[in-house]
């Protein structure tokens, strides 16, 4: 468990999401988080009557880490040899390299090429540092921004990358980036200009506030101008080809609906950068597709993947029992996790009609026994999850103070009177019998007196209509912790049916948010950003990406503000208390277990330092191959292409 002090404050970044979830997500997820920023100086020159800051880095508290001679990072080891290959399965298909559309099913690390401005150590999460850019200037009003950049940049084809690329860049993304990411960055900046061909100059608009808007830039990715113009590619739409990028790995192979590669760069610009010695020291990086995920688990048994993140307890507890693993050319491990986890459960679909009673949501939400599931099902290995930011000083607790409560009674005639003196509502407790029949009490009264009335059948009816919940899922490792879950549903009256469907079809539904309830997640952050309202404000509500309950909460939009970049530290968190307090009371989510611990199992030839910084596992990032290992369990027949 972390606990984050006011003394150390607000942390940058949650950890990234898995390697090979769709890379639509990912890309505005991470070029959409913006940290708080508290300007720390390095140096002051004087131009006319305002001071400019030139800087390495940015930081949004206190001091940096790192000086600006730093070696390397320090959880990295920077005498890692590069060799070997990193390589994992995933469950479903794709048919496109374009990981920025919503169009297609991107392959997996589609998106590996790319390059950002500046970057963020995982030892370090308040501190940006320079990657394309060498060093930033700015004034103390903070209403511009330069990145310099550094004049060794290349793309993989060995073309030069230039302030003109980054300036392209800008304007492709306000061209065809989603519309809640362009229009709101549009809001923010008013121009984005190439200086000379090492300098790029961001200047925000006026009135708006300049916390959080540097760190933003400097998250923006550069693509080549030269490329796109030569190509015609467009961002908004799947293709076969990969973007032509500036980062350590370039596409290999790439087998559509099977498998895809991508290779070391032996020639890449930024290896000796201390931001990257000791890192990306894999050769290659290979992700084979399976059917599904029972297929993928054999593959990893039989040597055709070699690294494997675990996510099943039952598999975790009893299925780790095979050749590869008994005679030590696998092992497996759990390592500490100290990421913010997912808020994980089984979202609501608030668009339909008879989930918009919170009572009904509160009377299907009893039927879920976490107590009983991970006891039987999941061998007693996850914890219960009660806060959108777990184990964070962030999360709401007890009544409403301070900073928490001024923001709620800023939004008092939007809200329960209640969320203003009540403790926050955490999840209900269960016992170890599969129904809790003093739950199944509470939820039949909340039925009766939200007008869902028990039939002869003993199915619960409304105006003629039958209360129904369909459940969404494409996982079939899921079936066992959702069936009893049907099973307690069914007890209460509800005509509840399991709708497990393949991975493409788990794609379009929900897009379209064509289910009643789907497991899924939300993802915060331990500092301020413009996803917040990709993924809770109701303008982006029924995109069906970042947000599966399509919440949408009038108060929640009004206190989303304070979640951008608005004010200090102290705001940041009574903003977050205050939505997190909002959010558990409106119950569109039922709450579900996380896991404190990295399950992890691999082909003996993966090293790693001793010791892991906190919000990261970084096998990719630094992690690193045994050569010698490796070869010996070629030549030994481990592995299987």
């Amino acid at each position: 468990m972390i606990h984050f002090s006011r003394s150390t404050q607000i942390q940058a970044q949650a950890q990234a999401r898995a390697a090979t979830r769709p890379f639509v997500q990912q890309l505005w997820l991470a070029a959409s988080l913006i940290v708080v920023a508290l300007v720390w100086t390095v140096s002051q020159a004087v131009a006319e009557d305002e001071k400019i800051i030139t800087s390495y880095f940015y930081s949004t508290i206190g001091e940096p880490k790192y000086p600006e001679d730093f070696p390397h990072l320090s959880y990295v080891n920077p005498d890692a040899p590069k060799g070997g290959e990193y390589s994992v399965a995933t469950v479903g298909t794709f048919n496109s390299m374009m990981p920025f559309s919503r169009k297609g099913d991107p392959a997996a690390l589609a998106s590996v090429m790319v390059e950002r401005l500046m970057e963020t150590a995982l030892d370090d999460p308040n501190t940006d540092y320079g990657l394309l850019a060498e060093k930033i200037e700015y004034p103390e009003s903070r209403d511009w921004v330069i990145f310099h950049l550094r004049p060794e940049a290349r793309f993989s084809d060995g073309t030069p990358l230039t302030a003109y690329d980054a300036e392209f860049t800008w304007s492709l993304l306000m061209e065809q980036a989603f519309v809640s990411y362009r229009e709101a960055l549009n809001a923010l900046v008013e121009s984005a200009v190439a200086l000379d061909e090492r300098r790029i100059k961001y200047t925000f608009r006026e009135g708006v506030p300049r916390d959080g808007l540097i760190p933003q830039m400097g998250s923006n990715a550069v693509f080549s101008k030269a490329w796109f113009e030569e190509t015609g590619t467009r961002i908004d739409e799947s293709g076969p080809t990969a973007v032509l990028g500036s980062g350590p790995y370039m596409v290999d192979k790439v087998d559509f609906g099977r498998s895809v590669s991508y290779i070391r760069n032996p020639d890449y610009w930024g290896k000796d950068l201390p931001i990257n010695i000791g890192r990306h020291n894999f050769d290659r990086i290979r992700v084979e597709y399976f059917g599904d995920s029972n297929a993928a688990f054999e593959g990893f048994k039989a040597g055709s993947v070699t690294f494997r993140t675990e996510t099943d307890s039952k598999i975790w507890a009893t299925q780790y029992d095979f050749p590869a693993l008994n005679d030590g050319r696998a092992v497996k491990k759990e390592l500490p996790n100290g990421s913010l986890p997912r808020a994980s459960g089984f979202a609501f679909n608030l668009t339909k009609p008879h989930l918009q009673d919170i009572r009904v949501r509160e009377a299907l939400g009893l039927m879920y026994n976490f107590t009983w599931t991970n006891e039987t099902l999941q061998y007693g290995l996850f914890n219960q999850r009660s806060s959108f930011w777990q184990n964070t000083e962030m999360a709401a607790t007890g009544v409403p103070t301070g900073k928490e409560l001024e923001i709620l009674q800023s939004v008092s005639d939007l809200i329960d009177p209640a969320l203003l003196t009540d403790e926050v509502v955490m999840p209900h407790e269960s016992s170890t019998r599969q129904l809790d029949r003093a739950n199944l009490r509470r939820a039949s009264a909340l039925l009766d007196e939200a007008g869902w009335d028990v039939g002869d059948d003993g199915i619960r009816r409304k105006d003629g209509e039958t209360l129904k919940l369909d459940i969404l899922e494409g996982n079939p490792q899921m079936d066992r912790l959702i069936l009893p879950y049907v099973e307690n549903l069914k007890r209460l009256g509800v005509e509840a049916t399991y709708n497990r469907v393949d991975p493409a079809q788990y794609t379009a539904l929900t897009r379209e948010l064509d289910y009643d309830m789907v497991f899924d997640d939300y993802i915060t952050a331990y500092g301020p950003g413009l996803g917040y309202e990709q993924r809770f404000g109701s303008k982006d509500r029924l995109e069906g990406i970042f947000n599966p309950a399509a919440f949408g909460n009038e108060a929640a939009d009004k206190i989303l503000e304070s979640l951008k970049f608005e004010g200090d530290a102290e705001t940041f968190i009574g903003a977050a208390r205050a939505l997190d307090r909002l959010m558990r009371a409106e119950r569109f989510i039922v709450p579900a277990w996380y896991n404190p611990s990295h399950w992890v199992a691999y082909y003996d030839y993966y090293e790693h330092p001793e010791e892991l910084p906190t919000l990261a596992l970084g096998v990719r990032d630094f992690w690193w191959s045994n050569e010698e290992k490796y070869e010996a369990l070629r030549d030994a027949g481990a592995f299987q292409r």
